[in-house]
């Protein structure tokens, strides 16, 4: 599978102006790209104010996904603030090459920006199916948490979008290398860059990482930048025929 993470700054709370943005960086991609990834809240910056932001499900951000996936015939990610049946939700948007649409919401909400205020946290583990790999969604602040991301032998591929701040790079980069590590799976990740509208510092350090916790490759610190990558499903299978760890995995149930 071929994958472009896009890093970007975003304009702070302009739906409009970032899909127009977005529409700029994708129109240079190539044409052999499966998967196109951007980042947390990609349309808003990460804001705290739902009700003056939030799109009615599906809105005009998820209908412009539709149509970029239609039209350049390529799955395309990323999450946005939406409304559903009267509840703010963080939802990560997965829009297939055919125009459907898969969706995870963001479990753990950041407490410290009071994020879990402001949204309703999602109560389902959501893996996707797309090209042969089987998916895991991950929104920024679930990657602190490893029993709700354990593997079960159900995927092959995690991918999380973030707006994880610069301060805790080191924490963003190590947790990365450990979720791919332990649960012998590709690590997709995409970071933005840039200052928000409250003042936050992102670095990016947008990256993809095999199963074994090398890095594929890493965008480049504070810079708006992509980067692609191909990730080959057979190396999993390998990896795991030859070192097969998952076997003795404990098992466990989320309640």
């Amino acid at each position: 599978m071929n994958i472009s993470i896009i890093q970007t700054d975003l304009y702070w709370e302009l739906p409009s102006k970032n899909r127009e943005m977005f529409d700029e960086k994708i129109s240079t991609l190539e044409n052999n790209v499966d998967l196109i990834v951007l980042p947390e809240m990609f349309s808003t910056g990460f804001s705290m104010l739902p009700e003056n932001l939030a799109e009615k499900w599906p809105g005009p951000t998820v209908k412009w996904m539709q149509r970029v996936a239609t039209s350049k015939k390529v799955a395309l990610a990323g999450s946005l603030i939406v409304e559903d049946s009267g509840k703010y939700y963080n939802r990560l948007v997965f829009v297939h090459p055919d125009g459907r649409i898969e969706h995870y919401d963001k479990r753990h909400l950041f407490r410290m920006a009071e994020e879990h205020n402001q949204y309703h946290p999602g109560d389902k583990r959501i893996v996707i199916n797309y090209k042969g790999f089987r998916i895991l969604l991950l929104v920024c602040y679930d990657l602190r948490f490893p029993v709700w991301s354990r593997n079960r032998n159900d995927y092959d591929m995690i991918l999380i979008v973030a707006n994880f701040p610069e301060k805790r790079s080191a924490v963003w980069n190590t947790l990365l290398s450990a979720r791919a590590i332990e649960n012998l799976c590709y690590v997709v990740a995409c970071n933005r860059v840039g200052k928000d509208g409250g003042g936050f510092s992102y670095s990016g350090d947008s990256q993809i990482i095999d199963p074994k916790g090398k890095t594929i490759t890493l965008a480049n610190r504070n810079e708006n930048q992509i980067i692609s990558a191909n990730i080959d499903l057979q190396e999993v299978i390998n990896f795991r025929n030859s070192f097969p760890a998952h076997l003795d995995a404990d098992e466990f149930e989320i309640k």
